[in-house]
């Protein structure tokens, strides 16, 4: 979901992939990139490259904060800058679940806005 101060929201859908490195016992730190898609007929996908910094809190749990650089969403938009965080549990096997919240600076006039996001992944 992403909405701004204008009232106005979309869904989102999108995919994203990234590698977190060790970083002793308890942090981590990887690179990430995605592709997003805002739900909307006057919208185009918008790439990701980024990454995220955390803690590892037990066997399954992960918090973490993240910021990516994102292509323009469509064409009279803009580039834009996110930062955010969240929280990824790992479930069963390979199976890992995450919710994650991220604030847009987008800039040139146009007015920031806000994203949140819930879903599945797989380690490998």
């Amino acid at each position: 979901m992403v909405w701004n101060g204008n009232d106005n929201s979309e869904a989102v859908a999108g995919l994203a992939a990234g590698y977190d490195f060790d970083l002793g016992d308890t942090l981590f730190a990887g690179p990430e990139v995605s592709a997003e898609k805002i739900l909307d007929d006057d919208t185009r996908v918008s790439f990701g490259f980024g990454g995220r910094v955390g803690a590892k809190l037990g066997e399954k749990g992960r918090l973490f904060v993240a910021s990516t650089w994102q292509t323009k969403p469509c064409a009279g938009c803009e580039e834009f800058v996110t930062l955010g965080g969240g929280y990824q549990h790992k479930f069963a096997g390979n199976l890992y679940g995450k919710v994650e919240y991220r604030h847009l600076f987008v800039g040139d006039g146009f007015p920031d806005a806000d994203t949140a996001f819930v879903g599945l992944g797989m380690t490998f």
